[in-house]
């Protein structure tokens, strides 16, 4: 109730103005139209990769899903991106596909590596995680960096030091000296021994590689959806004493890193 129910959407924008790129397309992907006061939807959603929870929010957008709306859809390359896009939005499982939503969108695969999207410079590089390919991304803009690594599975580089996943380098790369570490947190160390084929993060990894990468704030992201919000709140409280800040994503929130 108070950490929200919706699946993973990140909105970024410039200072001042509406948002231009969002990270992901879960659910949550609704909750953006109400921030554009009706207006259609101009900017890239860049998908991390291409499970259900990331992306079944594309034909409920309300701003993006009409006419006037201008939308570059950018994910890991993999095949025809609307083809790949369609296996999870297409009949008989969904009466549209990508091609017929309203207004302008593209879609577009992209290889790791640096660009430019919507004014953000965003580096974008391979993490496991299992099921498909996946990407985290570094994006910095307005004299901030974030990086956004929501689904990982680190014990594919090896367990690491403490037996939950490896602070491999493309993970370190990305969250090295960030304003804010946005990071899969679905399971606990506790459930790690049985969950770890799910493809997920411990939140212990999640701090040890913010620490490790020298990040200044931690976000903790992607909860398990069958936790209670005292439940999260039980897990912040076993953070308290980092030496960082650590905070769980909460649905709505505005952080303002300018």
């Amino acid at each position: 109730m108070r950490y929200g129910g919706n699946t993973s959407c990140v909105a970024l924008a410039h200072g001042g103005q509406p948002p231009s790129l969002l990270l992901d397309a879960g659910t949550g992907l609704q909750r953006v139209s109400p921030l554009l006061d009706g207006a259609p939807f101009k900017g890239s959603i860049l998908l991390g990769h291409l499970h259900w929870d990331h992306t079944h929010g594309i034909p409920f957008f309300a701003s993006g899903d009409r006419q006037g709306a201008e939308v570059t859809l950018l994910m890991p390359a993999q095949g025809d991106p609307v083809n790949v896009l369609a296996r999870v939005m297409s009949p008989p499982h969904f009466p549209i596909r990508p091609s017929e939503l309203r207004g302008k969108w593209r879609f577009l695969g992209i290889q790791e590596g640096p660009r430019l999207v919507e004014g953000f410079e965003v580096v974008a590089r391979e993490i496991p995680h299992k099921g498909g390919l996946a990407y985290g991304y570094r994006i910095t803009g307005d004299g901030a960096t974030i990086a956004y690594l929501s689904d990982h599975s680190p014990i594919a580089f090896g367990p690491g030091p403490d037996g939950l996943g490896a602070y491999h380098t493309a993970a370190v790369a990305l969250a090295r000296s960030v304003d804010l570490l946005i990071h899969d947190a679905q399971i606990t160390s506790a459930e790690f021994k049985e969950r770890a084929p799910y493809g997920h993060s411990a939140v212990e990894y999640a701090v040890g590689l913010a620490q490790e990468a020298g990040a200044k704030r931690l976000l903790l992201f992607h909860h398990d959806p069958a936790r209670t919000d005292d439940q999260i709140d039980a897990i912040l409280a076993g953070c308290r004493g980092r030496p960082i800040p650590v905070e769980a994503a909460a649905e709505g929130t505005i952080i303002d890193l300018g």
